[in-house]
């Protein structure tokens, strides 16, 4: 996703630092959140093996700890940047941890669902915009409007999904505070919105195959909304919607874009 960035928002190769940078940040916050997770009230083969397997997340969360801050050193002009980027990250997982403070933070309604969507974006559109040092343009502000409304609207099957998980741990969200008829308005705004901001990209010369493959994720996931609301498995959720956030990305390698 960083490299689709540079391709086609930036019209450079990519920052060899930058994309090990992302890769151990990673690595190393996606263990953090897994080791801080409690017992699941869902059946899932792969949260069963999280929680069976705590030890092996704390050794990658250190592999990530450790690849991201020799990364950061090597771009420390970037601190201020790539700090926000940390402390956003930090923000979803915080309410995990058991201190008063952070458990604080399970009140915030609107908390969980935005903060990965923004981490998601910012990583991936925001901070290499930041690294190369551009001067902000509308045809960046669309860009990363129509990632994070795609991310966004990606992250709400999640969310449903998890949401007796977060009722019981005391996680407040969009998704937990609103019934289903609240949840699906606020999935069809997402995509409609995506979707304004996408073809709006054609005002700055990106051609119409190029926008049809900036549609496609935003199609499959609006036809799987509602299978993926009564089918939990892990391959749909962990393979197939997960996957959705990079397949453009993965469409224009294979095609030469």
């Amino acid at each position: 996703m960083v490299d689709q960035t540079y391709r086609l928002l930036l019209h450079a190769q990519p920052s060899f630092v930058l994309l090990c940078f992302v890769f151990f940040a990673t690595i190393c916050s996606y263990n953090f959140h897994w080791y801080l997770t409690p017992q699941s009230v869902t059946s899932s083969q792969r949260i069963q093996w999280t929680q069976n397997h705590k030890g092996l997340h704390l050794i990658f969360y250190f592999i990530g700890l450790t690849g991201s801050a020799v990364c950061f050193f090597m771009i420390k002009e970037h601190w201020m940047a790539m700090a926000f980027a940390a402390f956003v990250t930090f923000l979803y997982s915080a309410p995990k941890l058991p201190q008063n403070f952070f458990k604080a933070l399970k009140e915030v309604a609107i908390g969980k669902t935005i903060f990965l969507a923004v981490v998601w974006t910012y990583v991936t559109t925001v901070l290499p915009v930041l690294v190369e040092g551009r001067n902000w343009t509308m045809e960046y502000s669309l860009f990363v409007c129509s990632r994070f409304f795609l991310i966004y609207a990606i992250c709400i099957p999640f969310d449903y999904r998890d949401r007796e998980d977060d009722k019981q741990a005391g996680i407040r969200s969009m998704i937990t505070f609103f019934d289903d008829r609240g949840i699906n308005f606020i999935f069809i705004f997402s995509l409609l919105l995506f979707a304004i901001s996408t073809i709006l990209l054609f005002l700055y010369h990106y051609s119409v195959y190029t926008i049809i493959i900036l549609l496609v994720p935003g199609i499959l996931i609006a036809l799987l909304y509602n299978y993926s609301k009564r089918n939990f498995s892990d391959y749909l959720y962990y393979f197939v919607l997960d996957g959705l956030m990079m397949l453009s990305a993965l469409l224009m390698l294979i095609f030469g874009i």
